[in-house]
């Protein structure tokens, strides 16, 4: 009997001792919490309210049920948003803008007040889209193209200096991609079409001129040649044109000579010249 009685206060003192131990370490756990490397925490408390401090990379105590901490992630994130935009001669144009944020770490506890944890979806197409649309309508829609770099300058300007209002910083900010409307594509197809045709025209009229020129010389030339040979003849009668047409038949006739498909016939009435009659 006694045994049994020692046994039972044994086993409730080892569930009692197991209960406490389960307890103390379930308030120990409640009361550790764990930064990991490129966050911050922010912590909440139900009296005092968002604490200023920002907390760093470790792990940390808080008071279980009266604090609770918010995990910020401080690295770099890349964000891409599109907008359409007017320029400033009323043409339409498709912009798509990549950012990289990340919050200011000194100024986590005012961001959370204010912006919550999603503070950067909140804020970076609403400021984005402000600043495409304002930057863009200061240009006409060729001069996107031509002065890119210059637009690019402005749009990053605009937008680092608006993010900062809202304690965001951007280590970089780019137009990935700008494309035109139906409309003006058209317009500029049909515009670089009539340049091409316009500077085939100056070339056909060109080489018209050329042409025009070249004749004009020839018959220059050929009118000089017809009056030397004139005065030529006129001097030394027609021994001239002897000489130069016995010149043409000794190029005729080495021409001839140099080919292989060319037979000489005789000039007689007997072609079978090489048979000895007997």
């Amino acid at each position: 009997m006694g045994s049994n009685q020692a046994a039972v206060s044994f086993l409730t003192n080892l569930a009692r001792a197991a209960f406490g131990l389960g307890a103390g370490a379930t308030i120990v756990n409640s009361s550790l919490y764990t930064v990991d490397g490129g966050q911050r925490a922010v912590l909440f408390d139900r009296f005092r309210g968002v604490i200023d401090d920002t907390v760093g990379e470790g792990t940390h105590f808080l008071i279980p049920w009266l604090q609770k901490p918010y995990i910020f992630d401080i690295r770099t994130r890349p964000h891409t948003f599109s907008s359409v935009s007017g320029t400033k001669d009323l043409q339409m144009v498709n912009l798509t803008l990549r950012v990289l944020s990340r919050p200011e770490v000194s100024r986590l506890p005012e961001i959370f007040k204010t912006l919550g944890l999603e503070y950067d979806e909140k804020v970076l197409p609403s400021i984005g889209n402000e600043v495409l649309k304002a930057v863009v309508a200061q240009f006409n829609a060729d001069q996107l193209l031509t002065e890119r770099p210059h637009v690019s300058a402005l749009v990053r300007e605009s937008l680092i200096r608006r993010a900062k209002d809202f304690n965001i910083v951007l280590d970089d900010v780019a137009i990935t991609h700008l494309s035109y409307g139906m409309e003006f594509s058209r317009a500029v197809e049909q515009k670089q079409v009539a340049q091409q045709e316009a500077e085939r025209s100056k070339f056909v009229v060109a080489k018209t001129e050329q042409e025009r020129r070249a004749a004009i010389i020839r018959a220059q030339g050929e009118s000089e040649a017809a009056k030397l040979i004139s005065d030529a003849t006129a001097s030394a009668g027609l021994g001239l044109i002897e000489l130069r047409r016995i010149e043409a038949s000794r190029e005729v006739a080495a021409t001839l000579a140099r080919s292989p498909n060319v037979s000489y016939l005789p000039g007689g009435k007997n072609m079978l010249f090489a048979l000895n009659p007997r």
